[in-house]
């Protein structure tokens, strides 16, 4: 054999190696430049809400909310009931080799594929990680402000009509569970209820899209003030509400 026959190989393949690389680094770039457009799926939830496996500090002291939620009730809700949701979240996601590293929020778009314990206590951490955020000490004349007041006029008839629905759907909820504000997948504002610990970004749930805000119906939320009084509650819960932080979700994914 030649050397020059083999020298004109060596060079066929040296300059369709290197058209190769160059050709699938171009691929790589506009694959990752046509990802910047996609449109966000169920699941890809803006960083600034990623809730994590542990339990947040709660950002205001257990008496912060008196007198519409008792100091009390806030301690043994926070310390007690939202602790051990997130205790036996961490423990049955070890146990069932489930990533603890990622976001919560990623287990609820396949919800149906893990076990009755991941489920109920992933929703418990997520919607309690989510309800401290939502309250804030008491504001007289609470309501909300700029683009997210402009969607209630717009979309659900005003903040009054809002506040009758939202209610109603708090009150009606048979036994334990959550009523909601939500966008749907038309990022259209949405108000319903989930029982137990669901919420809205299961699959699973009847109501589906990204959660804004939530109240907590289950007894131990509002028992040791209110007793059975679910209504009362309700009624004086508006003047905790975090309007800045739900203006933050909806911006965010508004």
């Amino acid at each position: 054999m030649s050397n020059s026959g083999t020298s004109g190989r060596r060079k066929f393949i040296k300059t369709t190696a290197g058209g190769t690389v160059a050709f699938t680094l171009g691929l790589t770039g506009l694959n990752s430049l046509l990802s910047s457009f996609a449109e966000p799926g169920q699941d890809d939830i803006h960083v600034k809400f990623n809730t994590g496996f542990d339990q947040q500090p709660l950002p205001y002291a257990y008496d912060a909310l008196e007198n519409v939620i008792d100091a009390k009730t806030m301690e043994i809700h926070y310390s007690k009931h939202a602790a051990a949701y997130a205790k036996n979240l961490k423990e049955a996601a070890i146990a069932e080799k489930v990533d603890i590293n990622q976001p919560v929020e990623k287990i609820f778009a396949k919800v149906d594929g893990y076990s009755a314990k991941i489920r109920n206590n992933a929703g418990g951490h997520y919607n309690h990680e989510m309800f401290w955020k939502c309250m804030r000490p008491k504001t007289e004349n609470n309501k909300p402000v700029g683009s997210l007041k402009d969607a209630i006029e717009k979309e659900l008839g005003g903040f009054d009509k809002f506040k009758g629905l939202f209610s109603d759907a708090a009150k009606n909820r048979f036994g334990s569970g959550w009523a909601w504000l939500y966008l749907d997948a038309g990022k259209q504002l949405k108000i319903g209820s989930t029982p137990n610990q669901d919420n809205p970004l299961m699959n699973i749930s009847e109501i589906k899209g990204f959660p804004l805000l939530g109240i907590d119906v289950w007894e131990h939320a509002y028992y040791l003030k209110y007793q059975n009084k679910r209504a009362d509650y309700i009624e004086n819960w508006w003047n905790v509400v975090n309007w800045d932080y739900v203006q933050q979700r909806y911006e965010n994914k508004g």
